[in-house]
Parts: C-alpha cells; sequence; structure tokens
C-alpha cells in the first residue's frame, strides 16, 4: 500500500522530530551517564561477564575471598558436627560472643587495626570464656545452658561498652571495627588465609588422630570414662579448637552469624548422614559449598555482604535438604501421606463391595452403585472418584444395568475384577483375623474391636496373618460369626 503526499511528509516530518528529540535528549544526559559509569566502574559490568570473572579466579582478591570462604565453610562444617551431635549449639554461639572484648582489647594494644593485634586479643577473650564456662560448670550448681547464656551475655556487653569507649577516644577511629559484628570479607587478606588454613589444618589433626575417642566420648560418656578416656580432656581440646575456628572466621561471617555457620550446615548434614564419618564429610561439603556460593553472590550483587549472604546459602540448603531428602523429606512424606491415604480409601471400598456382596450371600458378582455410597457412608461424587479409581487400578468395572425397569435411567452397578475380589478378601481377611485375635487373646468384647481392626487391617503383613492363624488355629468365623476367607478361598476364588 502507498502513503499519500501528506502521509509521507508526516511520516518524514515524525521522524525528523523523533532524531532531534533523541539527541537532545541523549546530549543532555551524555555527562550524568558518563560520571554514573566512571563511579560505578567494574560494578558495571554485565551478569554473565561477572559470573565469567569470578569462576575465572584472574583477580588476586577474588581468589584470596573465595578460598578463604571456602576454607572456613569447610572448618565450621567439620566442627559443627561436634557442636551438634554434642548438642553444644549454644556454645559456638557463646564463644562468638565472647570475643568482642579480645577484639576491643587488641585494638587498644595496637592503637589501630592491627590484624595480629586483634587476632591475639580475640584468642585470648574466647579462651578465657571458655574457662569461665568450665569455672562455674566444675564449682556451682549452674547448668551449662545457664553458664552459657551468662558468658554470652557478660562478655558481648564488655565488648560493646569498650568500642563505644574507644570511639570516643583520641585514637579511637573505630571505622572497621564494625566488620567484625557483621563481617567483611573484602578487607580478608593473605595473612588472615594462613590463619585460617592453620585452623583447618589443627582440626582435621585432631579429629583424625582422636575420631574414636571423640565418637565415644561424644555419645557415651559415661563408657569413655569407664574404659579410662580422658574425656574432659578432649573436650577442653575441643572447645579451644573451637574457639580458633570461630575466631578466624570472624573476618568473613562476624561475632552475630559465626555460630550460624558452625550450626546450619552441621543440623543439615544431620538428616542425610547416618554415620560419624559421613557425616564429617557432608557438614564440610555443605559448609565449603555454602562459603563458595555466598561469596559468589556477594562479588555478583553491589555492596551486598559476604556473610550473611553465606548464612542465607547454607540455610536455603537445610531448606532444600529438608523438604527433598530421601525416604523422610517433608515433600516425600506427604507423597507418602497422600499415596496411603488412598490405599486405605480404596481398600476401604473393596471391603464395602465384599460385604455387599456377602450381605447377598454371594449369589449376584455386581452390586448398584446406591448400595456402595450407603455402605461407605459417600455422596455419589466421591463414590464415584473411588469407583473410577478401583477401574484405573484394575479391581473394578463400573457399567449399566441392562436390567434396568424401562422408563427409567439405568441403575450403575460395579463389580470387582479377580485382581479386585483377591485384594478384597485379603483385607476382609485382616480385619476378621485382628477381630477374633483381640476377642480370644486380649479379651476385648466383641462389640468394642471393630474400630481398632479398622486401622490395622491396612498394615498387616503377610506374614502376620500367617502368624495370626497359627495361633488363633486357622479359624472359619469371628467374632461376629462371619466367615473369613481363608488362603485357600482367596486363590481359588469364591465368584468361580
Amino acid at each position: 500500500m502507498k502513503l499519500g503526499l501528506e502521509n509521507f511528509h508526516f511520516a518524514g516530518g515524525f521522524s525528523v522530530i523523533s532524531k532531534i528529540l533523541l539527541g537532545g535528549v541523549f546530549t543532555l544526559l551524555l555527562p550524568q551517564v558518563l560520571s554514573a559509569e566512571q563511579i560505578r566502574g567494574p560494578e558495571s559490568i554485565e551478569f554473565f561477564d561477572r559470573a565469567m570473572r569470578f569462576f575465572e579466579m584472574r583477580d588476586h582478591s577474588v581468589r584470596v575471598v573465595a578460598l578463604g570462604s571456602v576454607l572456613i565453610g569447610i572448618s565450621c562444617g567439620m566442627m559443627g558436627s561436634y557442636v551438634v551431635t554434642r548438642k553444644l549449639s549454644l556454645f559456638g554461639d557463646t564463644l562468638s560472643h565472647a570475643v568482642l572484648p579480645g577484639i576491643a582489647i587488641g585494638f587498644l594494644w595496637a592503637e589501630s587495626k592491627d590484624n595480629l593485634a586483634l587476632l591475639l586479643g580475640a584468642s585470648f577473650a574466647g579462651f578465657l570464656g571458655v574457662a569461665c564456662i568450665s569455672l562455674l560448670k566444675k564449682f556451682t550448681k549452674i547448668s551449662q545452658d545457664s553458664a552459657l547464656g551468662i558468658v554470652l551475655s557478660g562478655f558481648y556487653a564488655v565488648g560493646i561498652c569498650m568500642l563505644t569507649r574507644i570511639q570516643k577516644m583520641d585514637f579511637g577511629n573505630q571505622s572497621g571495627l564494625d566488620t567484625y559484628l557483621f563481617g567483611q570479607v573484602s578487607a580478608l587478606s593473605t595473612n588472615d588465609l594462613i590463619g585460617v588454613c592453620a585452623s583447618l589444618v589443627l582440626i582435621t589433626l585432631f579429629i583424625t588422630l582422636n575420631y574414636k575417642e571423640l565418637l565415644i566420648s561424644g555419645f557415651d560418656p559415661e563408657y569413655a570414662r569407664s574404659v579410662r578416656l580422658p574425656a574432659d580432656i578432649l573436650q577442653y581440646l575441643l572447645w579451644a579448637l573451637l574457639a580458633f575456628c570461630v575466631i578466624t572466621s570472624l573476618q568473613v561471617v562476624g561475632v552475630i552469624l559465626a555460630s550460624a555457620l558452625l550450626i546450619i550446615p552441621a543440623a543439615s548434614a544431620s538428616l542425610l548422614a547416618k554415620r560419624m564419618s559421613s557425616y564429617l564429610c557432608i557438614a564440610a561439603s555443605l559448609g565449603a559449598i555454602s562459603g563458595l556460593v555466598g561469596a559468589f553472590l556477594s562479588f555478583l550483587g553491589e555492596r551486598l555482604p559476604t556473610g550473611p549472604l553465606i548464612v542465607l546459602t547454607a540455610s536455603f540448603l537445610f531448606l532444600l535438604i529438608l523438604v527433598f531428602r530421601p525416604h523422610h523429606g517433608i515433600l516425600v512424606c506427604w507423597v507418602k501421606s497422600r499415596l496411603q491415604s488412598h490405599r486405605i480409601a480404596m481398600e476401604n471400598t473393596l471391603k464395602a463391595i465384599y460385604q455387599v456382596i456377602e450381605r447377598h450371600n454371594f449369589s449376584e458378582t455386581s452390586i448398584r452403585m446406591e448400595e456402595l455410597m450407603q455402605r461407605r457412608n459417600l455422596g455419589s461424587g466421591e463414590c464415584m472418584k473411588e469407583v473410577n479409581r478401583l477401574s484405573r487400578s484394575g479391581f473394578a468395572t463400573a457399567s449399566l444395568d441392562p436390567h434396568s425397569p424401562s422408563g427409567l435411567p439405568p441403575e450403575k452397578r460395579v463389580s470387582l475384577t479377580p485382581k479386585g475380589w483377591e485384594y478384597a478378601c485379603r483385607i476382609v481377611r485382616n480385619h476378621r483375623l485382628w477381630e477374633l485375635y483381640l476377642t480370644n487373646e486380649a479379651r476385648y468384647a466383641p462389640d468394642h474391636v471393630h474400630e481398632d481392626a479398622e486401622k490395622i487391617e491396612h498394615v498387616l503383613g503377610e506374614e502376620t496373618i500367617r502368624e495370626l492363624e497359627r495361633i488363633l488355629s486357622n479359624p472359619r468365623r469371628d467374632p461376629h460369626g462371619k466367615l473369613i476367607p481363608s488362603l485357600v478361598d482367596i486363590e481359588r476364588g469364591w465368584l468361580g
């Protein structure tokens, strides 16, 4: 279609005007765009480029951060395994808060943010906290959790007061000390990595050399003392290593979140592991994954703190394992529960069909839908769903009665297949054998056994049924005088 002259001029004029407007806007915004790019610098790199830059590990700072996060995750995962299994979760939280006054002491000593001074001060405070807990537990009747709470709150309060006082001093430029509260992995240096590596090596050697002793003293302390294992010494050494692990992780996750990195990977591993060796491996792996993913997300984001992201990653992994773990996950349990409820409903429907046929003295091979609805106490829609489920499983068939009175809609009838009849006989057999067992052996009244039999009939296995038949001498009648289908009757087929 050709445009007219007027339309052509309009289109051309609009094109020129749009170019002028766009050019003017671009000219006006160009200085702001350039200045923003100059300020942002590397942060303006696209998402994919930043991801590739992280995984290529070309930057020294990225290598230090990634390696430090992974090593700290492994250390905390391994130590956290013993924290969780020995029910010392509050102990890890106490240690992480108890080192705060030591950080302030180290800053006062060096009058600057000197990493070595801060590390020594934190170590002193951590070991002092361990000593206070031990003394309170040994010389008082205070329980361990109360002692932990006292040391946690007391040391943390002293640390906050000291940091506030430092801020008011002449040399008290507190800039950077708050990173030990919340963590700042970007400040991690090569010297810090040496401390992290030393902590991991000590933890690995201690666990490897004392694996059996730690296992025995942790799960059965009384037996450990009876065989003269140095359980108390092992406990103190474990506390000392735990303090060292917490101190080396402060730079990454901070005082407040250090206990989270100890507990969450270990708690996640407890949902999967059945042996202590696999427990340690899984906890260390989850800690390493949390550290790496947290560092990666922090690198991708703009001013996102690494420590909280590591903890959030560990929490997300915990939720994934909680929901999707094999055999006992929330999703698996929900699916099993749904399948079990459907199976029980189907078995109840099969039993109801059998009972209606039994009421007719087995003279008919099918029953009316209305009879099944009355027996199951269901509406027509729910009853039809049950019948359709039986049909899909090959246990029953639904049809219209060809002998219905003329002028009326044909009645729906339900009949069992050979497989469905065998299944129904087994359920009835389970129910009536259990009723008879409760009446004869447990001395239940015959009118009080039905509800218990309704619950147990769906879980009785074939071996249990054979044992009940042996105990009851292969009975043929239940307490109410009704026939009990035997194994021969089931295999032969009563409708044949």
